[in-house]
């Protein structure tokens, strides 16, 4: 278990990493030109989208697989359950920061797409992975 939450620590940092590595790089490529607002309201739309999807991600692979880690002998495949709940928490975070390099090198402002970074930034930071309460000797 111990091995399963460093593995996804370590995917964590790795992410955090390159969402600041996605604000260095809009910030240096060069903008597409005028920005079109419909795409900016169509991927804030679809920004609400995912963060309502990790809510329900979480809530039925991550903390359902801790229900059942409790005991002492936790089987494989909740482990890989509860391990693939957190990895796609995370690739659905990095997506927002995603969508706000996409606006930034389509011309938007830092000011404009600071939101989808932070918000990708803040959702991996906030769901780091823990160990169910039992576990954690």
């Amino acid at each position: 278990m111990k091995s399963a939450v460093r593995v996804l620590r370590t995917i964590q940092i790795a992410m955090l990493v390159s969402i600041a590595l996605y604000g260095f790089v809009g910030e240096r490529i060069p903008a597409a030109g005028k920005p079109d607002p419909a795409l900016f309201y169509v991927l804030s739309l679809v920004s609400i989208t995912v963060v309502g999807i990790i809510l329900v991600v979480r809530r039925t692979l991550v903390l359902q697989s801790e229900e059942t880690l409790r005991p002492a002998n936790p089987d494989a495949a909740t482990l890989s359950r509860w391990r693939s709940g957190y990895i796609a928490t995370y690739a659905l975070s990095e997506a927002l920061a995603l969508f706000g390099l996409i606006l930034r090198a389509m011309g938007f402002t830092l000011g404009q797409v600071a939101p989808f970074y932070l918000a990708g930034f803040i959702l991996i930071l906030f769901f780091g992975p823990r160990q169910p309460s039992n576990q954690l000797s």
